[in-house]
Parts: C-alpha cells; structure tokens; sequence
C-alpha cells in the first residue's frame, strides 16, 4: 500500500511539495490549511481545512487516517503547530520532518535591527523612526497599539485583527513583490523604518533590497527556535531524501 503522508501545509513549499509527492506512484498526500486565509493557494492531491484540537487531536488524526510520516510545512513562525506535531510524532511513533526555507541574513549597506519578540520589536520603534511599514501580518498588531505618536502602514494579505495603533493604513497585498515595487511603497508612504518577521523566501524578501537601497532601516523578528530534538531541512529535495521517496529511486 502506498504510503499516507500528511503535509501541514500554508506555504509555498507545501504545495511544491505536494505537487512533488503526488507525482510519485509510491506516495499519497494529504494537506491540511489552518484555515486562516480566506483564498489559499491550490495544492495537488487531498485538502482538509481546519485545526486537529493541539497534539492529542492530531495524534488521533494520524492514527485514524493511517498516515506514515508528517511533513511540517508551515510558517516558520507557526510554533504551536510545530510543537504540536512534533508531540503527535513522538506520541505515534512516526516520523516527523520539518521543511523550513532559510531565513534572511544581513549583507553589506543593510541596517538591521534584530530582536526576539514584537514587543522588542515595539520597543525599538520610536528611535528608529515615525512612518512604518509594517509586514508581520494581520495578528500581533496589539504589540503596537500603544505607539500613538506613530504611523503605521499595515500590509497583509487578509484585514488585520484589533487592538491596533491609533494611526494606521491598511494595505491589502500578496507577494511576490519586485524591488521597484517595495521603493516605490517606501516613497509614495514616506516610510522611515520597516519592521518584518524572519520568514525567508523570495516572495517578500524585495522590501529589504529596497530598504538598503534607500538607506531606512528594519527591524527583524528573530524566529522561534524548534522543539528540542527536532531538526529541518531547507528545501523540497531535502524533505523527498528524508522520506526515502527521492526520484529515480
């Protein structure tokens, strides 16, 4: 019988992963979706949208469903559901592979901020700048609701959630962005400090060409480390090796 392979998915690389899976006839895959964003992008084989009820839930989920291994393809700064699998796997004795794409690194002529928390992140602010852009998403804004004396661009991809700042605009947008995108948000927003998460990839990483460029710094959130004991692998290749379903085998 094929093996069962469940892909907690929200990603790019889950659904590269999932078109990678699906085309091997030895496989099948499951993705399950958080069900955060309204309009998720299409992934190839089974979809289940919704939570598994923490660690227990999604160790009855794996029984139930006969699954053979857990690949953890969520955001990298999805803790809660990466400690959950990570307890779902010990728990069922299966093995469990976390695909995390590399975080962003410093080059030359960037001014980076790098701090643990949105409220260090917070902290930071007002000796950074007045005008912000800020790309952590549409949670965690109550982090900055009391920055009164700042303004905030909001960027996500659904509406944010209150609290927030008293002085924000919210732009709705989904990346990829190009560089010449990010400067002209920059001029046309007068933005004078940038605050992100450390989500790796290329769909959004142009906001940090372009912030170089135009000499404004940004403050970077740290990501969360993994539970102890668990390791990852940077790409798709990597996760196929650990599962023994590489092609051409």
């Amino acid at each position: 019988m094929s093996p069962h392979i469940l892909i907690l998915g929200g990603t790019t690389e889950a659904r590269e992963l999932a078109t990678e899976l699906t085309a091997l006839p030895e496989a099948r895959v499951t993705t399950s979706l958080a069900g955060r964003v309204s309009r998720p992008g299409a992934s190839a084989g089974d979809v289940r949208i919704g939570g598994f009820g923490g660690a227990e839930g999604l160790a009855a989920w794996l029984r139930e469903h006969r699954v053979d291994a857990v690949v953890d393809a969520t955001h990298p700064f999805a803790e809660t559901i990466t400690a959950n699998a990570a307890r779902a796997g010990a728990a069922t004795g299966l093995p469990v592979v976390v695909l995390r794409r590399p975080g962003w690194r410093p080059g030359a002529g960037d001014h980076w901020h790098t701090v643990a928390s949105l409220s260090e992140a917070a902290e930071a602010l007002p000796a950074l700048g007045r005008r912000v852009l800020l790309t952590t998403g549409r949670l965690g804004l109550a982090a900055f609701a009391h920055l009164a004396r700042l303004h905030f661009v909001v960027r996500s991809v659904e509406p944010p959630e209150p609290p927030m700042p008293p002085d924000v605009e919210v732009l709705l947008a989904r990346g990829p962005f190009t560089v010449a995108d990010e400067a002209a948000l920059l001029r046309e927003h007068r933005i004078d400090v940038i605050v992100t998460k450390d989500s790796g990839g290329a769909a959004t990483a142009a906001k940090l060409t372009a912030a170089r460029e135009a000499g404004v710094p940004v403050v970077v959130v740290r990501r969360p480390p993994l539970p102890d004991g668990v390791g990852a692998v940077p790409d798709v290749a990597g996760v196929l090796e650990r599962l023994g379903l590489s092609p051409g085998r």
